[in-house]
């Protein structure tokens, strides 16, 4: 029996049936124009939280969007099933461009790039004064993690009533960051917790700290009980809930239309990520001197024309110190 002959429009030429009934794929994909805007709260085992209007549903990534990854803090559009009724899911089918993104690698020789917040507006690097002890090379890793993801980075130093915090604000006096101090006992009458609202006031910000800094007790009295437990929803698969911490988790700040985003407790925080280029942006007033640097410059070697810069008085030398400080925070390991 010929299969195809000369010519393979003839009209005997047979047809495979589908078997299974339904339409050929196609690579036109749907526009899915009536999407609804969301914001993703949290992600848990390939369900994802969002929050869209005033209701929290329960989604899954579109086939379409590959290898493409929904985080904590972006803005999705969504369909489906938007109802939030128990056992609905519905289809995240595409993610906003994001406007800054807290990133991280397990260690400085991990190449794999984890995207941990997205469009963050501030990173609250939360750290005890005593018990345990300040650590600054992972402040400084911090630091650096939120100048390259486009975060602005606060302090939120807790514990005074232990130790003094002076000596840590000075060795960050010259990096004009914003911090607050807190104490546990003063804690509770709210005041301090009045200050610490004031600066997360309409804006979202991420929070990171090792375990056992007070982290998950800042963020706890930020949001209420209620809040929380209706915000973190149960998984869809196990019906179980999550403590907070083991997944970054986004919460509406009491009073105020901003956001606080909680994120588990971190023992290192790699830089194999980090270009230099990008953390020299958060210095307006050195950028301007790295003119003359030669190509590739670590802005930490004799060549830099950084030195030249700052001799002349165009800024201050304790600004030049910061910048390196930080930037050899990615080449050193956090406690060496």
């Amino acid at each position: 029996m010929r299969r195809y002959g000369k010519n393979p429009d003839e009209d005997d030429i047979r047809v495979r049936p589908n078997r299974k009934g339904n339409r050929p794929r196609t690579h036109i994909r749907p526009k899915h124009e009536d999407a609804a805007e969301g914001m993703v709260l949290t992600v848990d085992r390939g369900r994802l939280t969002v929050l869209v209007d005033d209701r929290i549903v329960m989604a899954m990534k579109a086939r379409e969007l590959g290898r493409k990854a929904a985080v904590v803090g972006d803005r999705v559009a969504v369909v489906g099933d938007l109802s939030g009724k128990k056992d609905t899911l519905a289809r995240i089918v595409r993610i906003a461009e994001r406007t800054s993104v807290l990133r991280r690698t397990a260690d400085d020789d991990d190449p794999y790039e984890r995207v941990v917040v997205a469009n963050a507006d501030q990173l609250a690097i939360v750290t005890a004064l005593a018990d345990p002890e300040p650590r600054p090379r992972l402040i400084d890793r911090c630091v650096v993690a939120a100048y390259d993801g486009g975060l602005e980075p606060i302090l939120v130093l807790t514990k005074s009533d232990l130790a003094s915090a002076d000596k840590l604000l000075e060795t960050y006096a010259s990096l004009d960051i914003p911090y607050v101090v807190t104490s546990r006992e003063e804690f509770t009458d709210g005041a301090e917790l009045a200050r610490v609202h004031e600066l997360l006031d309409g804006k979202v910000t991420a929070f990171v700290g090792h375990s056992g800094v007070g982290k998950t007790t800042l963020v706890n009295a930020l949001v209420p009980e209620e809040r929380r437990r209706t915000t973190g929803h149960v998984n869809a698969v196990t019906g179980r809930g999550r403590h907070t911490t083991t997944s970054a988790l986004a919460l509406p700040l009491e009073g105020s239309d901003g956001w606080v985003i909680d994120t588990p407790g971190v023992r290192s925080f790699g830089l194999n990520h980090v270009d230099p280029s990008r953390v020299i942006l958060a210095f307006p007033d050195l950028e301007p001197g790295t003119v003359e640097c030669p190509r590739g410059c670590s802005h930490d070697e004799k060549d830099c024309a950084l030195d030249a810069w700052v001799a002349d008085g165009h800024a201050d030398p304790s600004r030049l110190y910061s910048l390196r400080r930080l930037l050899a925070a990615r080449e050193r390991r956090e406690g060496d």
